[in-house]
């Protein structure tokens, strides 16, 4: 497919079709990243949950079945808090009843729940495997570690959720901007404010970053299918990142209760979360997001949140119920279909070529 109109992500990224796969945490891996490199767009792998081995063994399958094809490490930028045992004993408590309701032990130690920001090992390690692009979450690492990632020839891309961060970001060395709009599942890639007012809807984000900045966006939130691709670049952006919709596919590593809610939840059923990790996230809502409310003031700073939620987890999950798990998805969930990964994006690519191409 070599008719679109706007080829600066195509060229940037060394792809065929403008989609990119949204590096979902816990729910991708190198066989969503085969299937969408193998389609043409560029395939993710998120590693802030992967130890080193972990990814240089992902990448080594990646590379065995998409000779010559681009691929994309995902990095967290966050910084991570200082030890604040008052804070986690009072989100710990306000669990407490359902500790008590399900026999946890509550007297127990809290497990400590973690994601590993970008640091002089994830830097190292980029330098061993040498993706061609690496995308980042929450800002951008240190300038010493990304001009090394630089270095490497690597292609820069971090998410932003207001035209401020987007400007942000093209003074720090970015390649190109994902516009990640209020609809989108998951964690929000918020770093200048922690203040979720700010965030705005995509097709409202999109043109004023485009307008903003000088480097290729990518719009992200709200696109399922070939109209959402359409429609971002009606706006501008150059091409667009797809999550939710990949969800959907065999190649996606959610739980059977994580199904079972993107099949069933009407679109209006997410919202933006922070208990489960303690940043803002949307989610599809569940008992404690009902029950507590999704925005709490007691849960602890990212990533410890999750910790006091792993007994009742432990108790839960294995029964199918996921009341005290994230269920990340977006607003566009209604429009996924259970088809594999390859073929979706190979369908969105060429339903929307067929209205844009010139």
């Amino acid at each position: 497919m070599s008719r679109w109109p706007d080829r600066r992500i195509l060229d940037l990224l060394g792809i065929e079709v403008p989609i990119l796969q949204a590096p979902m945490a816990g729910a991708t891996g190198s066989a969503m990243a085969i299937a969408v490199a193998e389609a043409g767009g560029l395939g993710a792998l998120p590693c802030a949950m992967l130890t080193g081995e972990q990814v240089r063994q992902e990448v080594s399958t990646f590379r065995q079945a998409c000779p010559g094809r681009p691929l994309n490490l995902n990095f967290f930028c966050h910084t991570p808090p200082a030890p604040d045992a008052a804070a986690g004993q009072r989100w710990k408590q306000a669990l407490e009843p359902y500790y008590r309701e399900l026999g946890a032990d509550f007297d127990a130690p809290t497990p400590v729940s973690n994601r590993a920001p970008f640091d002089e090992q994830s830097c190292q390690l980029v330098e061993q495997v040498r993706p061609e692009v690496v995308s980042f979450h929450f800002g951008l690492p240190s300038a010493a570690h990304l001009q090394r990632v630089k270095a490497t020839g690597a292609k820069v891309l971090s998410s932003a959720t207001t035209v401020e961060e987007a400007v942000w970001l093209q003074g720090h060395g970015c390649d190109a901007i994902i516009a990640m709009g209020a609809e989108a599942g998951g964690h929000r890639g918020m770093f200048l404010s922690e203040d979720i007012t700010t965030q705005i809807g995509t097709f409202a984000l999109v043109p004023q970053v485009v307008d903003a900045v000088g480097l290729p966006v990518i719009a992200a939130g709200g696109i399922a299918d070939h109209r959402g691709l359409v429609a971002a670049l009606a706006l501008g952006a150059c091409a667009v990142q797809i999550g939710t919709a990949y969800l959907f596919s065999p190649e996606a590593k959610v739980s059977p209760a994580h199904r079972q809610a993107l099949d069933t939840a009407p679109a209006s059923d997410t919202a933006m979360t922070n208990l489960f990790t303690g940043r803002p996230a949307r989610g599809i809502n569940n008992r404690i997001m009902r029950e507590l409310g999704p925005m709490s003031a007691l849960a602890p700073r990212f990533p410890l949140a999750g910790g006091a939620l792993m007994p009742l987890r432990a108790i839960t999950d294995p029964q199918g119920d996921s009341a005290f798990s994230n269920l990340w998805a977006g607003q566009a969930l209604r429009l996924g279909r259970h088809e594999a990964a390859a073929v979706l994006t190979r369908e969105i690519a060429a339903r929307a070529l067929a209205v844009v191409g010139v």
